[in-house]
């Protein structure tokens, strides 16, 4: 997950903390606070049940939103509606509990993974691997070693359970209750199917998934990661006695990366092959995946500076590749998972901004363009946690289902349209926001669905939109008293540009009144934070409501995620997005209700990088707070800074301009800096350094700090001491 999905990850998380206890099933009629907002009542308010496709176009569901001890997975069949248990519970916990580290287990939790099958399931218990086989209701000890087992996953005919230890991979056959080593020169500085940090967090999502299974479950591809000459970091724990000192490799703009290669191994004769791209030079490898004869895997390979991407084909036999696919963008290439082999074994389906929006292209499989497929100017759009737009190839009745943000930049929506481009239409009709996960015979799907103003629901649908059932309902009941909800609108930018908006009010609001605003922003490219959906924010802010303030979210030109076009504004006009951002300030202090003496800022990760942008370049703001900010792209991984601005040794002008740091004496208002003293993704580096140059020009701030706590500062005492620690700073400087 690249730098700016993570922090739109906490754009959707602010309030949100992720724990295991059920919502009360009761409005919350006493005053609101922080403890229940971010507590396990309010974190868990908008939940619908974890579900799963299967293999047969049966799923499997896990309700979240009842008691843990009544908790089940429960096996749906869609044609008939029927649910039923998918397993015997209390046989499947006598199991656990006679197994050693059990702890007298009544229910039986979401599991890692499941076979496609859906016959068994795998879990971790204290760090070791155990199966459950659904079938007979039975666990069984697959590991038990000091090491933690990692990336754990079924071979695709459940025959093998995978895993990374030690930087190696593993498997374990199922049938012969058996493991095998795969590869053996794992070490501190060589990872074998497991990812080095800057993978980890900025290419692969934030998931430690370095390594495929072939179709025919007979070989494993995997990324080998040399981190050897790569920087390391360092963050002192306050604890124990004698404090311990932890270790990162973390390449920072313009360093060493980690160097990496593609080879496959087979199960029955674990010997690597390495994959061999030598027509151009690479830095990064994005993506790998399997063609369906299990014979070619494809990678996608980039180089540093970002502008160009290779597609290949590769022969696992004798590694030899193809470049069948390049594209460019003279800013950057984003990364995408729409690459799709279709049945007639002839083309593929390959996801492209050339045209400055996100379409879909069919190729056939030498590389030669057939046609394009999607048109227009809209872009097709994945959600940030879900692979890729497209959720479902039905080659029968040739139909591409896609998500997209035809009809408005605030709303996802599901839409089909043929191979040829013809027969496009939109599917979902509800205003809002649509998550779709379809069957995997594309006879249905699950639409998570909400709007600003609805918690989500999960709907039961089939192939042409039609609404099979309501599976999870919204709650309204559960939410506070009075809650109230934002207005969505767009605000003009300077040249006219519609910026999309939303400005919340407080209960009786008079507009012959004056009233402070606070003002949420993001400003990175194509991660918009205003979104005609369900946000998880809206609950904290009814308290500041609650204290008289009106609180507005803007994005600006090139975080709306429109258009490939308006994304490179971030680069090719450097402070765009700022200029767009006081222009919409401007705007609504123009408005008669604005108090314009008393506005406020603030944001998180690259929102606190744009509250410090804002409050550098203008005297708009009489008070902002900056959550864990970037204040120099040198301080920065080299992926998303090179991404950006490029390599410091070839761009030092922009570094110079961008940086904050080098700003710091043109800072005006009260600011608020806060960070956690073990985030391994924005280094409190750039909090001290910025602290530092604060220091020197004489310019007053505050901070607070939130020892060993990582970026987002997830754990609920940190978060309701943070809402606190935010109210009583705007009570005192708005």
């Amino acid at each position: 997950m690249t730098y700016f999905r993570t922090c739109s990850r906490l754009l959707l998380m602010i309030v949100a903390v992720v724990a295991v206890c059920p919502v009360a099933h009761s409005a919350q009629k006493e005053p609101l606070t922080a403890e229940w907002v971010y507590g396990e009542q309010g974190s868990h308010i908008a939940d619908v049940p974890l579900h799963v496709w299967l293999d047969d176009a049966t799923a499997i569901l896990y309700d979240t939103r009842i008691p843990e001890d009544r908790r089940t997975l429960e096996r749906l069949d869609p044609r008939t509606g029927q649910r039923r248990p998918a397993f015997n519970i209390k046989v499947a916990a006598a199991s656990l509990n006679a197994l050693d580290h059990a702890e007298g287990k009544k229910a039986v939790a979401w599991p890692l993974a499941f076979d496609t099958a859906g016959n068994q399931a795998v879990y971790e218990f204290k760090g070791d691997i155990f199966l459950l086989d659904l079938r007979s209701s039975r666990f069984t000890r697959v590991t038990e070693t000091p090491e933690e087992e990692k990336d754990v996953q079924f071979s695709p005919d459940g025959r093998f359970i995978s895993f990374a230890r030690k930087n190696d991979l593993y498997v374990y056959d199922v049938t012969e209750k058996r493991e095998s080593r795969l590869t053996a020169d794992g070490s501190e500085t060589v990872l074998n199917g497991t990812l080095s940090w800057v993978y980890w967090e900025e290419i692969f999502d934030r998931r430690d998934t370095g390594y495929w299974w072939s179709p025919d479950s007979r070989s494993i591809a995997y990324l080998q990661t040399d981190e050897s000459g790569v920087p390391v970091s360092t963050f002192v724990d306050f604890a124990p006695v004698n404090p311990r000192v932890i270790h990162q490799v973390y390449p920072r703009a313009g360093e060493r990366n980690p160097r990496v290669r593609v080879g496959v191994v087979s199960v029955a004769e674990p010997r690597t092959r390495w994959m061999e791209v030598t027509d151009k030079p690479f830095e990064w490898i994005l993506r790998v995946k399997w063609l369906p004869d299990s014979r070619r895997i494809s990678l996608q390979t980039m180089t540093r500076a970002q502008t160009e991407l290779g597609l290949y084909f590769a022969d696992i036999q004798t590694g030899v590749s193809q470049r069948v696919v390049t594209e460019t963008d003279p800013d950057w290439v984003n990364i995408n998972d729409d690459l799709f082999f279709l049945n007639d074994g002839t083309h593929f389906l390959w996801a492209s901004e050339r045209d400055g929006y996100m379409h879909l292209y069919r190729y056939r499989i030498d590389g030669v363009l057939a046609n394009q497929v999607t048109k227009g100017d809209w872009a097709m759009a994945p959600a940030y946690w879900e692979g890729g737009a497209v959720v479902g190839i039905d080659a029968k009745d040739d139909w591409i289902y896609f998500t997209a943000l035809k009809d408005s930049s605030i709303e996802r929506h599901l839409y089909r349209v043929r191979n040829d481009g013809s027969g496009l239409a939109k599917l979902t009709t509800e205003i809002g926001t649509h998550h779709i996960s379809m069957s995997p015979d594309t006879r249905f799907y699950f639409d998570d669905y909400s709007n600003i103003r609805e918690l989500p629901a999960l709907l039961l649908c089939s192939s042409d939109g039609k609404v099979l059932s309501t599976l999870a309902s919204p709650r309204p009941e559960l939410l506070p008293a009075d809650m109230q909800y934002p207005e969505l609108l767009t605000i003009p930018a300077a040249d006219g540009f519609p910026m999309p908006a939303q400005i919340l009010k407080p209960k009786n609001f008079d507009a012959a009144s004056k009233y402070p605003v606070i003002l949420f922003v993001y400003g990175g490219p194509s991660l918009p934070s205003v979104h005609n959906a369900w946000q998880y924010s809206l609950l904290g802010d009814q308290l500041w409501l609650e204290d008289g303030y009106v609180v507005v979210g803007l994005d600006g030109r090139a975080s709306t995620a429109i258009s490939k076009k308006l994304e490179n504004t971030f680069v090719a006009e450097p402070g765009s997005t700022t200029a767009d951002l006081l222009a919409g300030v401007r705007w609504l202090k123009s408005q008669p209700w604005v108090d314009a003496n008393r506005f406020g800022v603030w944001g998180w990760s690259g929102g606190g990088t744009t509250t410090l942008q804002l409050m550098t370049r203008s005297r708009e703001f009489k008070a902002g707070i900056a959550v864990a900010p970037v204040t120099d792209w040198h301080y920065y991984d080299s992926k998303i800074a090179e991404m950006l601005v490029k390599r410091p040794q070839d761009n030092p002008e922009v570094y110079d301009s961008t940086s904050l740091v080098k700003r710091a004496g043109d800072l005006s208002g009260h600011v608020m800096l806060i960070f956690g003293t073990y985030d391994d993704n924005v280094h409190p580096q750039n909090e001290y350094a910025l602290m530092n140059e604060l220091v020197e020009k004489g310019k007053p701030f505050e901070v607070m700090v939130y020892p060993m706590r990582k970026h987002g500062i997830s754990d609920t005492p940190a978060r309701i001491h943070l809402a606190k620690t935010m109210q009583r700073f705007w009570k005192q400087n708005l």
